[in-house]
C-alpha cells in the first residue's frame, strides 16, 4: 500500500522540479533527526476529571496515523466525510489507552477490557460520574462502551452497531440508561452507482437570491442524494444495562437533545429537498417535541434550506433559530427571531426577541425578552438569573446583560468590542442544579459572579485570573491572578464557595500539569498530574516575548525563540524565520494590545515553526500582523499596504536586536497565513524565501466572503483583486514553496489554489515549488506526509535562507 502512496505522490506532483516541467521522482522523505524526534515524541495524555475531583480518566493517543490508515474508504457528500464501511465520520483523531486515577489515594489503574485495537473517541461522564461511556470505531462499525469506576473495566453493552455520521449524539437519561442512534442497514447493502446515469443532474434558480459559501464536498448528483439518505438515516435507541429498546422511527437525526426533567426530547430531523450549495446542517429540517418513545408531543417549526440566507456576516433568514431547552426549568423550549427581517440594516429598535414554550406544549409561544443587536445565547442561572449575550460580527461587538425571569427585566453588565482582550471580564462561572444542568453559579449571597478568564491578558501578557464580578456595581474584583513567570489557569472550579480549584500550570522550564489550590485555605497546592518533558532536546532554547513599532505608530509583538547556547556577539545575525497569522481590528488600540505569553511551555505540533530554532534560526512565531479599519473604511481596505508595514517592523526589529540578518528572513503561514505570505512576496522585496501552507490566493473563488470581509465581489471587485496574490503572480519572483492538502476540506481553500498559483508563477518564470499532499485534509495528519512535508521546509529554507547565495 505504501508504495501505492510514494507512487501517488510524484504523480500528484508532490515534488516539481525547480527548472522544468517534469517532476522528482522521490519517495518520502524525512526531515534531520533533530526535527523528526520532535514530531514524533509521545503526546502528553488528555485529562478528564470528575466534578468531585476523586478520579482522573487519562486518555492516550498516538502521535500521528499512518497515511495508509487516511487512504481508507471516504464518501465526501453533504459537507461530510464518512467511512461508507462502519457509519462513522473519517479521519477521526482516536485514543488508543485508557488509565484511571484514584486522586486521594495517588494510584493509577489501567482500565481493562478494552478492545485491541482500541479506537475510541466521544467520551462521556453518567450523571453520577461513576461511569464514563465512549465509542470504539472498527472497520465494521461503532460499539458503545462503559467503563465502571468501580472496577476500572470497559465493557461493550451495543449489538446494533451506531450511527456517527451526523454526530455521536450519546446522552445519559439517568445512571444506567443512554440514549444513542444506531444503524438501521448493514453498510454492505448501501446504493451502488449506476455505470450509466438516468440523466444529467441538474439545478436551477428562479429568481431567488442564493449568496453561497464556499463550502467544500457538497452533494453533486442525485447517486450523492441517495448516499446521503442511506448513511444519515439511523434509529434512535435506549439502552439500559446492555438491553436497547428502539424509540420511535428511523430518520435523519440532526439533534436530540433531552428536556432538563428528562420527559421529553427536542428532536431536530433533516428533510427533503437535499441543497447541492449547502451542507447537511443547512438542509431543512423539522424541530419537534416528543416524549421518550418518539411519540409527537407538537411540531415547533419547519425550516427550510439555508441556501437563501442573505449575504453579510450579521443578516441571517427571517425563521426562527437558537433552539434550546431552559436549563432552570423543568421542560420550556426557547428560541429566537428576528424583527428586522433578517437584515441588520433594517432600522428597528430591537433586532431580535426570544419566545418559549412549556410542557404540555399546547398553548402558543410568548416574548420573554428582546435584544438589541443579534441574539447569541442565554445562559440560565440559579437564583432568578440568566445572562444574555448579543453583539455584532461586522462591528466585532459583544454585550452581555442580566435578565430576570421573575419581572422581565433586562439589564446592561457588560459591552466591549471583542478584540479588547484587556477588557475581557472572564466568563461565569457554573454549577450543575437539581436537573443537573451546567446553570450560573452566585457567590456572596447572590450578589456576584464567579468569572474565569483562562487567558487574563494584560500588558504584562497573559495572565490568567478568578475575579468576582459584583451584579449591583457591576465591577469585576480580581481575587487571584496567575503569578507572573508562569502561565496558570482555572481548568475547573471543584466548589465555588470554598474557592477549591482545578489548575493547570506551566512555565518556560515547567512541563504542563493539573493541581487542586484552595483560595481560601491556602494550603499547599496538590499536584494532580506529573507529565515528563516530552521535548528534552529544546532545553536551552531561549523564548522571549518582544514588543515594537510599525512605521504608523501601531504597537505589534511576537515570540522570539533563539537556538541553544547562541551568543550574539560570537554568532551574529542568524537566518531568521517569522510565521504569522493576520487577524482585522476595528481598534488600533485594540490591535496594539499584548497577546500570549512568554511564560508558556514550548510545545511542537505538527505545524509549528519552533523545529527551526534547532537548525540554527530565529524564529519570530505569532508575529502579530494586525489589519486595522483606518479613516472609517474597513480593515482590508488596505490590506496589502498594512501587512508590508507589519513585516518591515518585525525584520527591522529583529535587526536591531542583532538577532536577525535582513538577508536571510522567510516567512510562512498556513491558511490565512499563506495568503499573508503569498501577498507579501507579490509586493514587497523584503523576504529571501517564503512558505505557503494550504491558503487561498484567488479571492474570486470565494466572492461571497472570506475571513472577515463580508462584502461581496461585487461590491468591491477592485478590493478581491488587490487583494489576490494571484493577480500578481508574475511578480513572485521570491523563491515559493507551496504546499497543500490534496483533501483539503475547509471552505474556501480548495487545493486548485495552490495549483494554479504555481502554474500562474511558473508561467511567470518564478521560482516556486508545489507539494501535493496525498489524503490529507486542511490539517495534515499522515505521519509520512508530516515528515516529508517538513522535509521540504527545511530543505527550501537551507538553499534559499541560511545558505543563500
Amino acid at each position: 500500500m505504501i508504495k501505492k502512496l510514494y507512487l501517488y505522490l510524484c504523480i500528484a506532483g508532490a515534488c516539481v522540479s525547480l527548472n522544468t516541467a517534469a517532476q522528482d521522482a522521490i519517495n518520502y522523505q524525512s526531515p534531520p533527526k533533530e526535527i523528526s524526534d520532535l514530531l514524533l515524541a509521545k503526546p502528553t495524555p488528555g485529562v478528564s476529571i470528575d466534578g468531585k475531583a476523586e478520579w482522573v480518566l487519562f486518555s492516550e493517543r498516538n502521535s500521528y496515523p499512518s497515511v495508509e490508515e487516511l487512504a481508507m474508504p471516504e464518501y465526501r457528500i453533504a459537507g461530510l466525510r464518512l467511512n461508507p464501511n462502519n457509519y462513522s465520520p473519517s479521519r477521526q483523531n482516536y485514543i488508543n489507552n485508557f488509565s484511571l486515577k484514584n486522586i486521594k489515594s495517588n494510584q493509577t489503574f489501567q482500565v481493562t477490557g478494552l478492545p485491541s485495537p482500541l479506537y475510541a473517541g466521544n467520551l462521556t461522564w453518567n450523571p453520577s460520574e461513576n461511569k464514563i461511556a465512549f465509542t470504539n470505531t472498527t472497520q465494521k462499525g461503532v460499539d458503545l462502551y462503559i467503563i465502571d469506576i468501580a472496577t476500572k473495566k470497559a465493557s461493550k453493552i451495543n449489538k446494533a452497531y451506531l450511527n456517527t455520521v451526523l454526530g455521536s449524539g450519546l446522552t445519559w437519561l439517568n445512571d444506567q440508561t443512554i440514549i444513542y442512534r444506531a444503524v438501521t442497514k448493514l453498510a454492505s447493502s448501501a446504493p451502488k452507482k449506476p455505470l450509466t446515469p438516468k440523466g444529467p443532474t441538474i439545478q436551477q434558480n428562479l429568481g431567488k437570491a442564493s449568496p453561497s459559501v464556499t463550502y467544500q464536498d457538497l452533494i453533486k448528483s442525485p447517486f450523492d442524494e441517495q448516499l446521503f439518505e442511506f448513511f444519515a438515516t439511523s434509529q434512535l435507541v435506549k439502552n439500559t444495562n446492555g438491553v436497547e429498546s428502539p424509540i420511535g422511527k428511523p430518520t435523519i437525526y440532526a439533534r436530540v437533545t433531552l428536556s432538563p426533567d428528562k420527559n421529553y426530547m427536542m428532536v431536530e430531523t433533516i428533510r427533503k429537498p437535499f441543497s447541492y450549495l449547502v451542507t447537511a446542517y443547512g438542509f431543512p429540517s423539522t424541530i419537534a417535541v416528543t416524549d421518550l418513545n418518539g411519540k409527537m408531543v407538537k411540531t415547533i417549526a419547519e425550516l427550510p434550506s439555508s441556501e437563501v440566507s442573505p449575504s453579510g456576516y450579521d443578516n441571517l433568514q427571517n425563521i426562527a433559530r437558537a433552539f434550546d431547552w431552559r436549563d432552570d426549568e423543568p421542560a420550556t423550549l426557547i428560541w429566537s427571531k428576528p424583527l428586522d427581517s433578517g437584515l441588520i440594516k433594517n432600522n428597528v429598535p430591537f433586532h431580535d426577541a426570544v419566545y418559549s414554550l412549556s410542557a404540555p406544549f399546547t398553548g402558543t409561544e410568548k416574548e420573554i425578552f428582546k435584544t438589541q443587536t443579534r441574539f447569541r445565547g442565554v445562559q440560565w442561572g440559579d437564583s432568578n438569573l440568566a445572562l444574555i449575550t448579543e453583539g455584532l460580527r461586522s462591528k466585532q461587538t459583544s454585550k452581555v446583560s442580566r435578565y430576570n425571569p421573575s419581572t422581565g427585566a433586562v439589564e446592561e453588565l457588560y459591552s466591549r468590542n471583542q478584540t479588547d482582550a484587556y477588557g475581557n471580564p472572564g466568563t461565569p462561572v457554573t454549577t450543575k442544579n437539581k436537573y443537573g444542568r451546567q446553570v450560573v453559579h452566585t457567590v456572596d449571597n447572590g450578589t456576584k459572579l464567579l468569572m474565569n478568564n483562562i487567558v487574563g491578558s494584560s500588558e504584562k501578557g497573559d495572565l490568567p485570573f478568578l475575579a468576582k464580578f459584583d451584579l449591583n456595581s457591576k465591577k469585576n474584583e480580581i481575587i487571584w491572578r496567575s503569578a507572573e513567570g508562569t502561565y496558570e489557569y482555572v481548568s475547573d472550579v471543584i466548589n465555588p464557595e470554598k474557592l477549591i480549584l482545578l489548575t493547570r500550570r506551566e512555565s518556560q522550564k515547567l512541563v504542563p500539569n493539573y493541581y487542586i489550590k484552595n483560595l481560601v485555605m491556602r494550603i499547599a497546592d496538590q499536584p494532580i498530574t506529573n507529565f515528563p518533558n516530552p521535548y528534552p532536546s529544546l532545553d536551552g532554547i531561549t523564548k522571549e516575548k518582544i514588543s515594537y513599532k510599525r512605521a504608523d505608530g501601531v504597537d505589534l509583538t511576537g515570540d522570539l525563540y533563539l537556538p541553544k547556547g547562541y551568543n550574539k556577539e560570537k554568532d551574529g545575525p542568524l537566518p531568521t524565520l517569522i510565521w504569522a497569522y493576520p487577524r482585522e481590528f476595528n481598534s488600533a488600540a485594540d490591535a496594539a494590545q499584548i497577546r500570549g505569553s512568554k511564560d508558556k511551555f514550548t510545545a511542537i505540533s505538527w505545524g509549528s515553526p519552533i523545529y527551526w530554532v534547532t537548525r540554527g534560526y530565529a524564529v519570530l512565531d505569532n508575529a502579530e500582523m494586525p489589519i486595522v479599519a483606518k479613516d472609517g473604511k474597513k480593515p482590508n481596505d488596505t490590506f496589502v499596504e498594512q501587512l508590508s508595514l507589519n513585516a518591515e517592523a518585525a525584520i527591522n526589529k529583529l535587526s536591531d536586536l542583532g538577532v536577525g540578518d535582513k538577508k536571510r528572513m522567510a516567512v510562512g503561514g498556513h491558511s490565512y497565513g499563506a495568503f499573508m505570505t503569498a501577498n507579501l512576496l507579490a509586493h514587497t522585496n523584503l523576504f529571501a524565501a517564503g512558505i505557503a501552507r494550504s491558503g487561498a490566493y484567488n479571492r474570486t473563488l470565494t466572492p461571497f466572503g472570506f475571513q472577515n470581509e463580508d462584502r461581496t465581489y461585487w461590491q468591491v471587485p477592485q478590493l478581491y483583486y488587490e487583494m489576490s496574490p494571484f493577480s500578481y503572480a508574475d511578480k513572485i519572483k521570491t523563491p515559493l514553496l507551496l504546499i497543500h492538502g490534496d483533501s483539503d476540506d475547509n471552505t474556501g481553500t480548495y487545493p486548485i489554489n495552490s495549483e494554479r498559483l504555481f502554474a500562474a508563477i511558473k508561467g511567470a518564470g518564478g521560482t516556486v515549488r508545489f507539494v501535493f499532499l496525498p489524503y490529507e485534509a486542511h490539517g495534515y495528519r499522515g505521519k509520512e506526509n508530516i515528515l516529508h512535508a517538513l522535509w521540504e521546509q527545511d530543505q527550501w529554507l537551507e538553499k534559499y535562507v541560511k545558505n543563500k547565495k
